[in-house]
Parts: structure tokens; sequence; C-alpha cells
């Protein structure tokens, strides 16, 4: 059914499974609005379709998407087999499939319909995806300061967390900047997740002047001596902060 996973994925693909109809409406509205490009293809076909969502009826659970110009191709996706789709949200696979599908209209616009999808996968390649945490309510990370550094754990505010590291803010300029620097023991606490204990390692710094004219540091962080169970956390937080995202992005449809 889901011939875009690779055999890694496809074995562990209920752990990407998407269940909420808020958050799969939110993904889907996100892909219709940047006009992603949808891959088709019918179970047992070589051949892929390219298709845009045109409308999503959430009051009848349907998605109506773009029919191909080719009738060839129309014919094979309305030949009563599953068809699978796969495009990208924010450098988020989406993939999704239906045994339903129907000819029809939208806007005098020739189209597809299929209902609205009971689940989707959503997979990413985390270590490349960051995801901002909140403002009002400050992540924090302690770092244990070296004696030349003044010793005892100095707290920052953390600006956005990935599977691969953090980006934090160093307002007093107490870690300096020097590209490779590491830090033991450092501790992250995730709200409603727990703490985590990682190395950190400094790879780039950004000096910046916020809105009030001060200025500030911008440090990107890589894990270093990471624990798989301190891992699972982070991916954990992260999935937490894309589900209240989506709930946010459907709350203001």
């Amino acid at each position: 059914m889901y011939p875009f996973l690779s055999d890694a994925d496809a074995d562990n693909w209920h752990d990407f499974e998407v269940g909420s109809r808020r958050e799969i409406l939110a993904l889907l509205r996100g892909i219709s609005e940047k006009k992603q490009m949808i891959r088709m293809l019918p179970v047992g076909d070589t051949d892929m379709c390219v298709t845009t969502i045109l409308h999503i009826d959430a009051d009848n659970d349907a998605v109506l998407l773009d029919r191909p110009s080719d009738p060839e191709e129309t014919a094979r996706l309305m030949s009563g087999r599953p068809v699978s789709f796969e495009t990208t949200l924010d450098n988020i696979r989406i993939i999704f499939g239906t045994e339903v599908m129907q000819l029809g209209m939208h806007e005098a616009v020739p189209a597809l319909k299929i209902p609205l999808p009971p689940s989707l996968i959503r997979l990413q390649r985390r270590e490349f995806y960051r995801m901002a945490t909140p403002v009002g309510n400050p992540v924090k990370v302690i770092i244990p300061m070296p004696e030349e550094q003044g010793g005892g754990d100095a707290a920052f505010q953390l600006s956005d967390i990935s599977c691969g590291g953090i980006a934090i803010l160093d307002n007093r300029f107490v870690l300096g900047d020097s590209i490779g620097h590491e830090y033991g023991g450092c501790r992250i606490d995730l709200p409603e997740i727990g703490p985590i204990v990682t190395g950190l390692q400094i790879r780039n710094s950004q000096e910046m002047t916020l809105m009030n004219n001060k200025a500030n540091r911008r440090l990107g962080c890589q894990f270093i001596d990471i624990s798989p169970g301190a891992m699972s956390a982070v991916q954990r937080y992260i999935t937490k902060l894309e589900r209240e995202r989506n709930a946010r992005m459907a709350g203001l449809k």
C-alpha cells in the first residue's frame, strides 16, 4: 500500500503514523496552501502521475485533487486499485493512500475525489529539521562552566531544537564563540518529557541585534555523547512541538 517507503521505513511505518483528524487536516491544508506537487502511484504500477490538492472538503471528509490531463493516466487511477500518494511539507515527507477514487469537479476544473485519509505517514530527516521552542515559556539548558570561564552552572534559553542539536541564546556573552569548543554534562529540561543530559559542541555563532537594540549571540550546538534514551526523549519532544503547531494551524481555519 505504501510503495514510496523504503524497506527500513516500511518495517516501522506505525512509528510515523498520524491518526488525529485535526492534525491530518492541518498537514493537508499546508500542502494545499503551498501548492506542493503530489506523486500518485496505483499499486502494481511503475509509472507515477503528478497532482496537487484543489480543495479540502472537511465537512464531507473529502479531498479534491487535480485530474491528469492524459486520459490514460486517469484510467489507470480509476482502475479500482489502491493508490499511494507522496509529497513534502517543510522538509517532511507525507505519505498516504486511498482505496476509493471518484471523478469530480471543482470550480469547473476536472478533479479526482478521495476520502479524507484516516491516517498518514510523516517521515523527516530530523537531524536537519529544527523546531522553534516556545518563547513565552522558554526551555533552558544548564551548562557546567569550566573554571577558566568562572565555574558553576549557567542557564541559557533554547532558540530551537533538532535531533542533531540545539541553538541557544547567550545574551551575556559568557560562552565565547570558539567553534568546536565542547561542554560536557549539559542538562536540558524538556517540558512534559523530562530532563536529559548530553554533551554539546559549538558548531556556529551568530551575532544579533534585538528590537530593543541590545546585542545577543545565537550559538548552534551539536549533541555529543548523547544516549539513545536521551535521543528518544528529544524525538518525543519534537513530535510534541509539531503536534502543538499543527493544532494551532487547524484552530485558525
